[in-house]
C-alpha cells in the first residue's frame, strides 16, 4: 500500500470558521476521502490534512483546488509533506494511467455525450465539470482549443442527464475565475476531430445528493446551516 505521506494533502489559508463537512464537499469528488484533519489556530488562517484512499486521488485534488477561492481565501493545496506532487497522469484526451496501467488505458467514457462551444479559453476540464454537473452525473470531461476559445466534450452516465444538460445548459453563463462566456451545448456527432486535449478527467460518480462547492449549485437540506459564497 502506498505511504500516507503520499496519498495525505495540506489545505491552507482556509477560514477559523470552516466546518469539517465543507472540507468534505471541496475534495470529495477526487476519490474516496480517509481521514480529514482540521487544524483551527487561535489566529488565522486554518489549515487541514485530508487523506485519500489512493496517491493518485490526492494529485487530483492538488490539481484541482490549488488556487481555488474558498469563502473569499485563495487556497493552497499541496502534499503534506511539501511540493506539488510528481503526478502519472498525463493531460490528453482520454487517456489515464490509473492503477499503472499506462498512458493510454481507457477512461470511463460513455455513449451518453454532449459538444459544449463557446468557452473561454481559459476553461479547464475541472471548471467545465462543475458546470455541467447541473445536469446530471459527469462521468468524463475534455477541453479542446477552438481559434480563440475552447471547446469541450463530456459524458454522461445516462441519456436523460444528457438530454436534460441540453435543455438546461444550452446559452447557459459559464464562469471560472477568470472569464465568463455563455456556451452552447449540442448533442455530440462525431462531428469534431480529436486531437491533443488541454485536459482531462477522470472521475468518480459524486457521493448520494451531496452538494458541489460551486456556488450554482444548492447545499442539501441537512447543510442549509450557513451559506457561502464561492467562486467557480
Amino acid at each position: 500500500m502506498a505511504s500516507r505521506s503520499s496519498r495525505t494533502i495540506y489545505v491552507g489559508n482556509l477560514p477559523l470558521d470552516v466546518k469539517e463537512w465543507e472540507i468534505e464537499d471541496l475534495f470529495y469528488k477526487y476519490g474516496h476521502i480517509l481521514d480529514i484533519e482540521l487544524k483551527l489556530p487561535s489566529r488565522p488562517p486554518g489549515f487541514c490534512f485530508v487523506e485519500f484512499e489512493d496517491p493518485l486521488d490526492a494529485e487530483d485534488a492538488i490539481r484541482g483546488r490549488d488556487g481555488y477561492n474558498f469563502d473569499g481565501c485563495r487556497i493552497r493545496v499541496e502534499l503534506a509533506h511539501g511540493g506539488r506532487g510528481q503526478s502519472s497522469r498525463h493531460d490528453y484526451g482520454g487517456g489515464s494511467s490509473r492503477g499503472g496501467r499506462g498512458r493510454f488505458s481507457v477512461s470511463h467514457r460513455s455513449e451518453f455525450r454532449v459538444v459544449v462551444r463557446g468557452l473561454p479559453s481559459s476553461a479547464s476540464w475541472q471548471d467545465l465539470k462543475d458546470h455541467m454537473r447541473k445536469a446530471g452525473d459527469v462521468c468524463f470531461t475534455e477541453v479542446h482549443q477552438d481559434g480563440d476559445g475552447a471547446m469541450g466534450i463530456v459524458d454522461y452516465t445516462n441519456y436523460d442527464d444528457m438530454k436534460y444538460a441540453i435543455r438546461k445548459l444550452d446559452d447557459s453563463e459559464f464562469r471560472n475565475p477568470f472569464a465568463r462566456a455563455y456556451i452552447r451545448v449540442n448533442c455530440y456527432e462525431a462531428g469534431p476531430r480529436r486531437g491533443r486535449s488541454q485536459s482531462r478527467s477522470h472521475i468518480k460518480s459524486p457521493r448520494g445528493n451531496q452538494r458541489s462547492v460551486s456556488k450554482s449549485r444548492s447545499p442539501s437540506p441537512a447543510r442549509l446551516s450557513r451559506s457561502r459564497s464561492r467562486s467557480n
